[in-house]
């Protein structure tokens, strides 16, 4: 009977504590509601550039006041990774009071290593910003000259194709006679007609003058001037040169293929053909019973969408059946491999992914999540786990990176979300969740998933997408989680032995250096902070 008692007042214990975490980590500030629906939308504002750029000395001497809340929120390009100190050192004082913590990746290295990481990671970074940068990314400002009109962004050409370079022309001017020239760098200029009056030079080549007398004659001339790609590139960009006596101006030409579209057949219109459109993706590691009871699950609701099973065990067993897809790997490749693996094999629209412990029910709508993924522009959407306690969790989590000097930048982690998504009211902008999402299949397949990162790993796959992935999360599309309580009368198989084994290695495992070792120099960062 006392011991009764005790297991009672335990239950009721852990159920309070529960409660106030519950509680305590409810989101309290006021979120917005935005508008992500696939339309045309209004042009971007532009931002505040991170410094002023060269001053004119004549603005010198007057004095300015710094507006302190405005001025502190642009970057400083000098992170500090630092964590919160102090706090109560009491029994789940984490769960009810989180504290956000700072580490140090450089300690995935010894420190004889260390400087030679950081050198061969500052050379790949420069290397890195050779390829992902174009002079379409230089900033060019369109000072007021005024007597000049020219493109600022937009002019797009094909490589080795030739078009009319829109916008040209000069203003009035008190002048007798009126000339510009124009210069380009990767391609020649010419004009596509003629007009009476206007005398051209250097048409066909890299530098074009136009000259005449007449303002309205030489603006004609200037509606016909084309440009012609001439050195081959599949991205970059042209920089034009574009000046008349006392004023010069600048703007950029893109220089790209066209984006060769990827379409997929979605049926006809009314309800969402799911089978059609998503295939269910899983990695699964000696847990066939788990695995089995995902599957009868899935057929439970869903009899003809497609299964993808990457597999690592090393005894593999068969898993057949219809609607059936099953991988082999080599024994422990791991989790990220796997993932890979399974996604590469995907030929619909979306992928779900799910873990091959869960248990699809009848609150798993997978139709809610491809009407989400329909009717706006997010790329991946989340769903909500929910636990053999009855606790859901969705994980949500915001990514952003403060950028540092020559020891990296900093990668900074907190759980939450960016705004509500108007129209679905059950549905927020984040950049992380959980392990149960529905994503467009090339994107998932663009980002990818590091296969050095082998049984610990999650978040990484978004941090890769940060800038590529526009992320969301429902808490009304739930699955549910295999419990993972132990009752102390039934021994470990040793199936689960070996699963635990990988699954849960120590945090001073090579595991945990390879994945601060990753991120300290395939990522650049030099600390993470997380709560």
């Amino acid at each position: 009977m006392r011991s009764l008692r005790k297991t009672v007042l335990l239950a009721i214990l852990v159920s309070v504590v529960l409660v106030l975490a519950l509680l305590h980590s409810w989101p309290t500030r006021a979120y917005t509601t935005v508008d992500v629906w696939q339309r045309t939308g209004p042009i971007a504002e532009r931002h505040l550039e991170e410094r002023l750029l060269e001053p004119d000395h004549r603005l010198g001497n007057i004095p300015f006041r710094v507006r302190e809340s405005v001025a502190s929120l642009l970057a400083r390009n000098g992170c500090v990774c630092e964590g919160e100190s102090g706090g109560v050192n009491l029994p789940f004082a984490q769960l009810l009071f989180p504290r956000v913590s700072a580490h140090p990746l450089h300690t995935a290295f010894e420190a004889s290593e260390l400087e030679e990481m950081k050198r061969r990671r500052a050379k790949e970074y420069k290397s890195f910003q050779k390829r992902s940068q174009t002079p379409a990314d230089v900033l060019i400002i369109a000072e007021a000259n005024n007597p000049l009109q020219y493109p600022t962004q937009g002019v797009e050409i094909r490589p080795l194709k030739t078009i009319i370079i829109p916008g040209l022309a000069l203003h009035d001017l008190p002048r007798d006679h009126f000339s510009i020239n124009i210069t380009a760098t990767l391609g020649t200029l010419n004009v596509a007609a003629e007009v009476d009056g206007v005398k051209i030079k250097g048409d066909g080549e890299m530098h074009m003058t136009l000259s005449s007398s007449l303002l309205l004659s030489l603006n004609r001339q200037l509606q016909f001037v084309t440009y012609t790609n001439t050195l081959f590139h599949p991205s970059t960009a042209d920089t034009v040169q574009f000046e008349t006596e006392g004023h010069q101006a600048t703007f950029s030409i893109k220089i790209r293929h066209g984006v060769t579209p990827k379409l997929y057949n979605t049926g006809s219109k009314g309800e969402y053909n799911v089978s059609a459109l998503v295939t269910i993706a899983t990695k699964t590691f000696l847990r066939y019973d788990k695995l089995q009871d995902l599957i009868d699950s899935v057929r439970r609701y869903y009899p003809t969408v497609t299964i993808v099973i990457a597999d690592d065990s090393e005894n593999p067993k068969s898993i057949a059946g219809p609607y059936i897809e099953h991988y082999i790997m080599p024994f422990g490749k791991g989790w990220f491999a796997g993932r890979n693996l399974a996604v590469s094999q995907v030929t619909t629209k979306y992928v779900l992914w799910v873990d091959d412990d869960f248990i699809f029910t009848a609150n798993t709508k997978l139709e809610k999540l491809v009407d989400v993924l329909e009717r706006t522009t997010l790329d991946l959407v989340g769903g909500a786990v929910r636990e053999a306690t009855g606790y859901t969790a969705t994980y949500r989590q915001t990514i952003s990176i403060e950028p540092g000097e020559e020891d990296g930048d900093c990668l900074h982690m907190r759980r939450g979300f960016h705004h509500a998504i108007q129209g679905f009211p059950n549905c927020v902008v984040t950049d992380g969740v959980i392990n149960f999402f529905l994503a467009r299949t090339d994107k998932v397949q663009q980002v990818g998933f590091d296969p050095r990162l082998a049984r610990v790993a999650h978040l990484e796959f978004f941090i890769d997408g940060l800038g590529s992935l526009h992320v969301g999360s429902c808490d009304d599309v739930i699955v549910n989680h295999a419990t993972k309580i132990k009752l102390p009368w039934v021994s470990q198989s040793e199936s689960d032995k070996t699963y635990a084994k990988f699954r849960y290695p120590p945090a001073s495992s090579d595991a945990t250096h390879t994945k601060n070792g990753l991120l300290f120099f395939k990522n650049r960062f030099q600390c993470l902070t997380h709560n």
